[in-house]
């Protein structure tokens, strides 16, 4: 994203295969995989450089050089070196004992990112994979071999460990994977996809589990959704703009521009555009002659939690395309170890996406005081028809706020926490997985809250008559709130109503598409 504003796909999807060549993959495309309208594959182009890459194993190995992960131990044990009758065994032996992630599964969206993105590293070819290993990685991808991958045990550092390995396991028919709706082993998935387990040699068991493709997994699948929520987060704020005949001057672009951060403008334009039509906007004095924070302040607050989402753009970008193992098989045939596993600059990066989107959600949450609040909006109390008798929204403000207070609680950076691991030898870890597993929490919940905003806002909408005074892209958007939270006549429950909304923030992507270019 450059000055603020969403940009499209660097590179095209054609005839639905995504191209896995390291270097120019992005998000969207990633996403296209994610949930099933394209497969992958890789070019030819990569698949050379990743013989050669093997090569430079083979030939390391058979010069006798000594070489961290491939013949000797790991972690605090290498010094240990490994004799080479027990090379392989070495590779399957670091599988085995990495199986140890806890707690629910990930969500399959996030085990197919996981997937994509180690296999577009392994494209790269630093990292000495032989060819038939990455290729049985993207059958599983495009045959839909889903592993299954606890959500919780990798702090972030040294690659995430055990996430990874509960993918890589499978390639060796073990563990456990999804197929066809059925929880199985590894080895029988594999059978009734119709592929093969591998064999691992020198290297491929470290080259396949130590990157960060668990916490840039959640991260990108977190990021493209948080990108419809902070739409959503502007559509609501103009659905409740005209709820409460809000002053549109606040959003004047002259105004704007004495505080040229490019986000502010990025935000007041496109709601100026889809509030343009609307009777029910005010000016500066015709009603009062300020809004309240919520409502004048929103291009400040929504701007700079777009900054936040940029910055994690940026950082991404080149996390999905980079090489995140050790060592690393440089071109030139050395072999050198280093720290390209730490998960620190995306650590920092999704703890911040936490804060911006959680700011989303707070400023909604006050929006929705103010639209139920009958001293604020001067509209019927909690927005029942018949207030005393029903208590209309009342309590669906409650359930704003306790999303936001969770939000706040979430959002204490993970990052900042390091507990050293494999005695002391890797003294300093990122816990990023943490923090996108976090991130990820956060924008559900803000995506929750949001909704709640719009229903209050097209209740308030339905009790004022003024449907016909809105603008033409508010009024759509209105429909589509409409068709799954129709207008209360009295009370009723609505939580399923609310979650049914949540889910259409995180998936729709009309408000992408019909954004300013």
């Amino acid at each position: 994203m450059k000055s603020g504003k969403l940009v499209e796909m660097d590179r095209p999807i054609v005839n639905n295969l995504v191209e896995l060549d390291g270097f120019t993959v992005d998000r969207q495309q990633i996403e296209s995989v994610v949930y099933g309208q394209a497969k992958v594959v890789i070019p030819e182009t990569a698949l050379a450089r990743v013989r050669a890459s093997r090569d430079r194993i083979e030939k390391q190995l058979k010069d006798g050089k000594v070489i961290y992960g491939v013949n000797t131990g790991f972690g605090k044990l290498s010094d240990i070196e490994i004799e080479k009758e027990d090379i392989a065994k070495l590779q399957l032996n670091l599988l085995r004992a990495d199986v140890v992630g806890v707690g629910e599964p990930l969500p399959k969206p996030v085990v197919r990112a996981m997937m994509v993105l180690r296999a577009n590293a392994l494209a790269k070819g630093f990292s000495g994979i032989k060819e038939d290993t990455l290729s049985l990685l993207v059958d599983m991808i495009n045959k839909g071999v889903h592993p299954v991958v606890p959500c919780k045990g990798s702090v972030g550092a040294s690659g995430d460990l055990a996430p990874l390995s509960h993918v890589a396991i499978v390639l060796v028919g073990e563990g456990k994977a999804e197929y066809e709706g059925e929880i199985l082993s590894g080895g029988e998935a594999l059978k009734r996809a119709g592929l093969k387990p591998v064999t691992l040699e020198a290297k491929e068991g470290l080259a396949l589990i130590n990157g960060t493709q668990a916490m840039t997994g959640v991260g990108v699948v977190a990021l493209n959704e948080a990108e419809r929520v902070g739409l959503a987060a502007d559509m609501a704020a103009c659905l409740t703009m005209e709820a409460l005949q809000g002053i549109i001057s606040a959003f004047d672009s002259d105004l704007l521009a004495v505080r040229p951060h490019p986000e502010l403008e990025f935000v007041a334009s496109r709601m100026r555009k889809w509030l343009e039509g609307s009777k029910r906007i005010t000016h500066q004095g015709e009603i009062r002659m300020q809004d309240a924070y919520s409502i004048r302040c929103i291009p400040q607050v929504h701007g700079a939690s777009w900054q936040a989402f940029n910055y994690v753009e940026e950082r991404l970008k080149v996390e999905i395309n980079s090489t995140t193992d050790n060592p690393i098989i440089l071109e030139n045939g050395e072999v050198l170890s280093g720290g390209h596993f730490h998960g620190q600059p995306i650590a920092l990066a999704m703890d911040f996406l936490k804060v911006g989107a959680a700011e989303w959600a707070n400023i909604s949450e006050r929006r929705t005081e103010r639209l139920v609040n009958p001293q604020l909006s001067g509209l019927s109390p909690f927005l029942a028809v018949d207030p005393g008798l029903e208590c209309g929204l009342m309590v669906a403000q409650y359930a704003a706020a306790s999303l936001v207070s969770e939000n706040k609680v979430l959002a204490h950076p993970a990052s900042v926490d390091s507990i050293p691991t494999s005695a002391n030898q890797e003294d300093h870890v990122s816990m990023g997985t943490i923090g996108s597993r976090q991130a990820r929490d956060i924008i559900h919940n803000s995506a929750r809250v949001i909704a709640i905003e719009m229903i209050c806002a097209s209740q308030a909408i339905y009790l004022e008559g003024a449907e016909n005074q809105l603008a033409p892209a508010t009024r759509a958007y209105l429909e589509k709130v409409r068709e799954i939270c129709p207008p209360l006549e009295g009370d009723r429950a609505i939580s399923d109503e609310m979650e049914a909304l949540a889910q259409l923030i995180l998936h729709d992507n009309s408000l992408r598409e019909n954004n300013l270019s």
